[in-house]
């Protein structure tokens, strides 16, 4: 009989690993990773529907929850947002370096403009 309910213990010991490789999603997991994008996002400055729109498969509702708790903890102890480093749409930088830069009068090159309006310093 113990022996059974040794076994039986060790079985489902790692019953979380059997789901995950089954294809079944762990509610636990998917719920904290929605909050670190959206306490991610919001740490980075992003707007919510940005954050929505860069992690299409992520829940909503996660995110929503990280991006407010994390709103809430900046607002409380005065912490500015981090610019972020990585463009949040890839597929703009891919463009930028396919078109020639434009020649001011006198052969003098234009000067690359960011989204945020910011001359482009590695160029």
């Amino acid at each position: 009989m113990r022996t059974n309910l040794l076994l039986a213990m060790l079985l489902l010991a790692g019953c979380d690993q059997v789901k995950e490789r089954m294809g079944f999603p762990d509610p636990a997991r998917i719920e904290a990773d929605g909050k670190a994008i959206g306490g991610a996002c919001r740490n980075a400055g992003r707007g919510l529907e940005d954050c929505f729109h860069l992690n299409p498969d992520a829940s909503k509702a996660a995110i929503y929850a990280g991006w407010k708790d994390m709103s809430e903890y900046m607002a409380k102890n005065n912490l500015p947002a981090i610019e972020p480093t990585v463009a949040a749409d890839t597929a703009a930088p891919a463009e930028a370096t396919a078109k020639p830069k434009g020649k001011k009068a006198g052969g003098e090159e234009e000067a690359e403009k960011k989204p945020g309006g910011k001359h482009d310093a590695a160029h």
